[in-house]
């Protein structure tokens, strides 16, 4: 599961999602010949991110390689069931990348198009946004 080091801070502000605009950072494929680019604004967990990994990797079988082109490093706090409200901020209960649409999500190369397309869309079934497949 990806998750950072270290952090300067250790909660962050939970900003509003922009749901109306389009990435401009990471739009094109830069290392691979295929890849997976976002078409939705969400928040993509990295228990998502590894279920994705895991099931482009497992079948590919090792052939090819992949690169992922997004690390979540927002922390999403959570206060436990049943807390009542007041008291502080919850404990940080995980991370998430705030996905734009247009965002290249994964990159692969290595492998031939046809088993890029099925392992990339084997990836996007494990996420929670709309995905399409790219090629150079």
């Amino acid at each position: 599961m990806l998750l950072p080091k270290r952090v300067k801070f250790r909660k962050w502000q939970r900003l509003a999602t922009k749901r109306n605009l389009k990435e401009t950072r990471g739009v094109s494929l830069a290392f691979g010949s295929f890849g997976l680019k976002a078409e939705e604004a969400l928040w993509v967990k990295s228990k998502q991110l590894e279920a994705a990994r895991k099931a482009m990797t497992n079948y590919i079988q090792r052939g090819g390689k992949i690169w992922i082109r997004i690390f979540p490093d927002k922390p999403i706090t959570q206060k436990p069931p049943e807390v009542t409200m007041g008291s502080g901020k919850g404990d940080v209960a995980g991370y998430v990348f705030p996905v734009l649409p247009g965002r290249i999500i994964f990159e692969m190369d290595g492998v031939t198009k046809e088993v890029a397309k099925e392992a990339l869309r084997r990836a996007g079934a494990k996420l929670p946004i709309r995905t399409k497949f790219v090629s150079r």
